[in-house]
């Protein structure tokens, strides 16, 4: 149902993904409602559906946007067992769901974003800063935007709990899940990831996976369901 949730509003777009059941939890839709994809989406923002958005990445439909944070919701809002949630967004791209994900994670939260080249990072931190929810978000330091290889993740060594995430989200399809991803994660965390299908000689094929890490440290991997996402990779070549 996912291609009937388009909108001609930010309020009727979040209205159809949840009559739809692509966001199910009261808190998520009240997140995507803070956020305004007008602010982020190069053009049509209410459409369900990808954006190019420069620099050989996109701006993934709003459906997508909602099933990851549906997904990942558990380890994302703040609770007794984890009062400042740590969330990683790979691949942050436009800034739009690295915005949703600060709204969920709390005062005490902090979500950081990681891009693979300078002119996205800022692009983000733009985006972001078009609204004054966004802009204290930034100034007050719950979102911070870097510059780095997703594959390698983000090392903070100069926070508290800065070796960790309980929350990884990835944007952009891996060859594997990285072993330096699985190493950040927290214990209980969990990864919301495209990854390539190894099946597929071509290499067109992916699928989403959720991977979960429990308190021992034992990772368990779940295929969700196939998907199209540009490549986690290198920076373009000037």
């Amino acid at each position: 149902m996912a291609w009937r949730s388009s909108g001609t509003s930010n309020s009727e777009l979040v209205e159809n993904l949840w009559r739809n059941e692509m966001i199910t939890h009261p808190e998520v839709k009240s997140a995507f409602l803070k956020v305004d994809r007008a602010h982020y989406a190069p053009r049509s923002p209410y459409e369900d559906c990808p954006q190019p958005i420069g620099h050989h990445a996109t701006i993934s439909a709003p459906h997508m946007h909602a099933s990851a944070v549906e997904h990942l919701l558990p380890f994302i809002m703040p609770g007794e067992e984890r009062p400042a949630p740590r969330v990683l967004d790979i691949g942050s791209g436009s800034g739009y769901l690295t915005h949703v994900l600060a709204e969920l994670v709390g005062e005490r939260g902090r979500v950081v974003g990681v891009e693979h080249i300078e002119p996205l990072k800022e692009l983000g931190e733009r985006n972001m800063k078009k609204s004054r929810e966004g802009r204290e978000l930034i100034e007050g330091g719950r979102v911070r935007f870097r510059v780095g290889d997703g594959r390698k993740g983000w090392r903070d060594e100069e926070e508290e709990g800065g070796k960790s995430w309980d929350a990884i989200h990835v944007g952009a399809a891996a060859v594997k899940v990285h072993e330096e991803l699985l190493e950040q994660l927290a214990s209980p965390g969990r990864m919301f990831i495209p990854v390539d299908d190894e099946d597929d000689p071509k290499g067109w094929g992916q699928h989403i996976w959720c991977v979960d890490k429990d308190e021992k440290g034992e990772v368990k991997k779940r295929k969700l369901f196939g998907v199209r996402y540009v490549p986690l990779t290198d920076a373009p070549k000037a």
